[in-house]
């Protein structure tokens, strides 16, 4: 007998892909920890380390790849009735290229949603998707809601993915509407742990950053990104969902606390030399890395709140400085001091102006 999960009933037996990465292998520790779950299974192609096999404590892992037809015995067998797909590439694996990369999260997601439709148990799927699918240019609105497409289609490759991974969420949905399916659009995920991803950019003492623009970011701490896909997979009615933390940060303001010195280039240069002087990691930035420097991103978090009734802990500027404060950077300057000394200067002009007057 299957399960007779709703969309706001807690699952009985919980399967996540891409268990053996930092968001699935997370998602799995806190499920895991919920005695309300009968089950967690934990399933990806490699095997988890053994430090976040022992956090995954009482789930039960297993190898598995899900563009193999197999996944449906994964499922079927164990009457798995919640799906949390994490299993996406933002980029391709070492060794491997664009076409691997796409077959990965394209292909693997189109074999699990075609699983997942066939098998009377699933009552739940959640995906993990990303803001990027809105793409960054000189038209955005300041805030995205959900309902609204790109300005300028997407040239990076995972947003290309997650485009086409979201229609086969959609068409699961239409298929099987007694599957509450959803899908968290995450603002750029920042934290400690994540750190190395993209600290290279701020690891120089003079930063490159547009001339002519001051990109607005909003940020998602990788706790609140865990969080949010473990209240999903316990309780969601179905749907699309922006997911950030609160405020926003320009890029100026981000490069100063991190206490590095800005220097304003043109975009052109920004792309070419100022990849070629920031080391490795802004080498290998995404077109859609760039552009988000370039413009950034808004997203208007109401439905999150009302329908999904998530609410992450962080706000955007403190997932920065905890993504800062993980990566151990040591200041060129602080940024108390140019705080103080630009209070210091509009007080002189404010004098200089009252005695003028």
């Amino acid at each position: 007998m299957g399960s007779e999960v709703r969309g706001g009933d807690t699952p009985r037996v919980v399967m996540v892909t891409g268990a053996s990465r930092f968001f699935g292998g997370n998602a799995v520790a806190k499920l895991a920890q919920d005695q309300g779950i009968e089950r967690v299974i934990a399933v990806d192609t490699m095997t988890p380390t053994r430090e976040l096999r022992r956090r995954m404590g009482r789930a039960e892992f297993v190898r598995a790849d899900i563009r193999n037809p197999l996944i449906r015995k994964v499922i079927s067998g164990n009457e798995v009735d919640t799906v949390v797909h994490a299993a996406v590439l933002s980029r391709p694996p070492a060794g491997g290229g664009r076409a691997v990369m796409k077959d990965l999260n394209v292909l693997g997601a189109m074999q699990l949603f075609a699983v997942c439709q066939k098998s009377p148990s699933v009552r739940r799927v959640v995906v993990r998707s990303t803001s990027a699918i809105y793409g960054c240019s000189a038209k955005d609105p300041a805030k995205f809601t959900e309902e609204m497409s790109a300005r300028k289609p997407p040239r990076g490759a995972f947003a290309r993915d997650m485009i086409e991974i979201e229609g086969f969420v959609r068409g699961l949905a239409r298929r099987r509407p007694d599957i509450a399916a959803s899908i968290l659009r995450f603002a750029p995920i920042v934290g400690p742990r994540l750190a190395g991803r993209g600290v290279q950019y701020l690891q120089s003492p003079v930063t490159p950053t547009v001339l002519g623009r001051n990109a607005r970011l909003q940020l998602l701490h990788e706790e609140d990104a865990v969080a949010a896909v473990v209240h999903a997979a316990r309780r969601t009615p179905g749907g699309t969902y922006n997911v950030a933390g609160d405020g926003a940060l320009t890029l100026s303001q981000a490069v100063r606390r991190a206490g590095r010195l800005e220097l304003p280039v043109p975009f052109a240069l920004f792309r070419t030399a100022g990849r070629a002087l920031m080391g490795p990691v802004m080498r290998e930035f995404t077109g859609e890395q760039l552009d988000y420097f370039h413009f950034g991103c808004g997203l208007d978090t109401t439905r999150m709140r009302t329908e999904l009734q998530f609410t992450p802990r962080w706000t955007t500027v403190q997932a920065f400085d905890d993504f800062i404060g993980g990566a151990a950077l040591r200041p060129v300057f602080d940024p108390a001091w140019i705080d103080a000394a630009e209070n210091k200067l509009l007080g002189l002009l404010g004098a200089g102006t009252g005695a003028q007057s």
